[in-house]
């Protein structure tokens, strides 16, 4: 990853990935640069399916503060750019059980800006908690060494 501009908080909390690919992303000129003001949030974004191309919902960009009239809608559903390969790859993936498409994070690459997706299973809530403990067993361990 070359520049990170947001990251999923919850993603890797709530889902285990078990695979990533990353895809390109449609996006307009106040977009782009509201995205380089650092104004995006993917925190409760999630992508899917429909008709052999790939959208992303619920990913917030904010407007930008001196776009006017060609500020498009923060929360609208944004194509994603994947060959059709990929695309059938997680077509087969998505029909297995609990499988679904989640993006980790947004970043740069050159001028282009990237999304990375997750390919995961939701975790259950035991499968949670335990990744707290190892988490706060680590950072206790750290600390008294």
């Amino acid at each position: 990853m070359s520049n990170l501009i947001a990251k999923n908080p919850v993603a890797r909390h709530n889902y285990s990935i078990t695979d990533t690919i990353e895809a390109g992303i449609v996006l307009t000129g106040t977009e782009i640069k509201s995205i380089r003001n650092g104004r995006v949030n993917l925190k409760d974004s999630y992508a899917s399916i429909q008709n052999g191309e790939v959208f992303i919902h619920s990913m917030h960009i904010s407007p930008y503060e001196h776009g006017n009239i060609f500020n498009k809608d923060p929360l609208r559903d944004r194509k994603l750019l994947l060959n059709k390969n990929e695309i059938r790859k997680l077509v087969g993936l998505i029909k297995q059980k609990g499988y679904t498409l989640v993006p980790i994070s947004l970043y740069f690459r050159g001028s282009f800006v990237k999304v990375e997706l997750g390919i995961g299973i939701g975790k259950k809530l035991y499968d949670k908690r335990q990744d707290l403990k190892k988490k706060d067993d680590e950072l206790y361990m750290k600390r008294h060494m």
